[in-house]
């Protein structure tokens, strides 16, 4: 980041994200392990002399205007939300941005499970941070992109995908603890690559249900007298079982495997164990789909297809569900050929054409000078 302001056009880009496995769980404090990917959101962005911010983007006709003389508010369900909310939250921590129009592109889908909502966030704070010659740091940068979330898309998301953003290092997976807010990056290892495959569902976190299985993980915690389910180990489950009803039991169960999980499946990446990584991974599908009720048909089928591809070590669902995508970890020597077997073998069945694209760890968001 530049320490004087910029004041000429520039273009920020902010990687997606996805989230190799520790699903639904950051909102549990518990352990996480997503990487960057190399699909963005990009802000062209030029200032302007006045107060007043527009936006645009290629998948709307709208130019959206906010003007900064008044403190922003949400407007009902709309993409621009992400943005003005940065705006504000920015203003709210001191930095004073200049009037701007940002036209808004992206590589990455939509509801598509891989954090486009973190990624536009992240790139507008930054876009903002370049407008004022001011850097927030990544962690303030993180939870303020989190607020905004909140406040202004009303998604009650936990800390994973924006500090997936932020701190992102090339390479490498990191590995959060989303308690202590600390991070351990995790080389993916040699001859692996990431395979990401759209089902063509698009998901909403906004509807409702997300919010519905975070208050069901927090009367869960309340219920069984802990701070948190990350304060619970596998074998408290058995006594879980008489005070909980089945629902939340469920929930219980998907979230403190989850959190065993994701330490479990760095330590087979760290020892080259594919076997076992790919069976957490597939671990990790079924308590997603059977314990905390996110996946759909779609997103099942391409795991189970998945299971039959040579060349694939494991797959699942990532992100919120309810659609989105699947991630996959798969040998990088004949990594096309598995992907592309896959995608036929979706389509033969479904009759979607699944978009898919293999990535590495991707480094996090980059401001460029036009």
């Amino acid at each position: 980041m530049p320490a004087d302001r910029i004041t000429v056009p520039f273009t920020v880009a902010a990687p997606g994200r996805v989230n190799l496995i520790g699903e639904h769980v950051d909102y549990n404090d518990g352990f996480v392990l997503p990487m960057a990917i190399e699909r963005h959101v990009r802000l062209r962005v030029r200032p302007r002399p006045d107060r007043r911010v527009l936006l645009r983007t290629g998948r709307s006709p709208e130019t959206v205007t906010l003007d900064l003389a008044a403190p922003l508010e949400p407007r009902r369900r709309h993409w621009s939300n992400y943005i003005a909310g940065v705006i504000e939250g920015c203003r709210r921590a001191g930095l004073d941005p200049p009037g701007f129009e940002a036209d808004v592109e992206a590589t990455l889908p939509a509801g598509g499970g891989l954090s486009s909502s973190a990624a536009l966030e992240v790139a507008t704070a930054t876009a903002i941070e370049a407008l004022c010659g001011r850097e927030l740091g990544p962690e303030r940068k993180a939870l303020l992109c989190q607020a905004a979330e909140h406040e202004f898309a009303g998604v009650p998301c936990g800390i994973m995908d924006q500090f997936a953003v932020c701190f992102a290092m090339p390479g490498h997976a990191l590995c959060l603890d989303c308690r202590a807010r600390s991070i351990v990056p995790v080389p993916l290892g040699q001859g692996l690559r990431v395979l990401v495959i759209n089902s063509g569902v698009k998901h909403s976190l906004a509807d409702g249900a997300y919010a519905t299985r975070r208050a069901e993980c927090s009367e869960a915690a309340g219920r069984l007298g802990v701070a948190s389910l990350r304060d619970l180990v596998p074998a408290d489950l058995d006594a879980a079982a008489r005070l909980l009803p089945p629902n939340l039991l469920a929930r219980a169960r998907h979230v403190v495997g989850e959190i065993a999980r994701v330490p479990a499946f760095v330590a087979a990446l760290a020892a080259g164990d594919r076997g076992a990584a790919g069976d957490l991974l597939a671990e990790s599908h079924r308590s997603l789909a059977l314990d905390y009720a996110v996946s759909c048909p779609e997103l099942d089928l391409l795991v189970d297809l998945a299971a039959g591809v040579p060349g694939i070590i494991g797959c699942r669902m990532t992100g919120g569900g309810f659609g989105g995508c699947v991630v996959a970890l798969v040998e990088e020597d004949g990594a096309v050929e598995a992907a592309r077997a896959l995608v036929a073998a979706y389509r033969d069945a479904r009759g979607i054409d699944g978009e898919w694209f293999l990535t590495a760890a991707a480094a996090g968001p980059a401001v460029t000078v036009d």
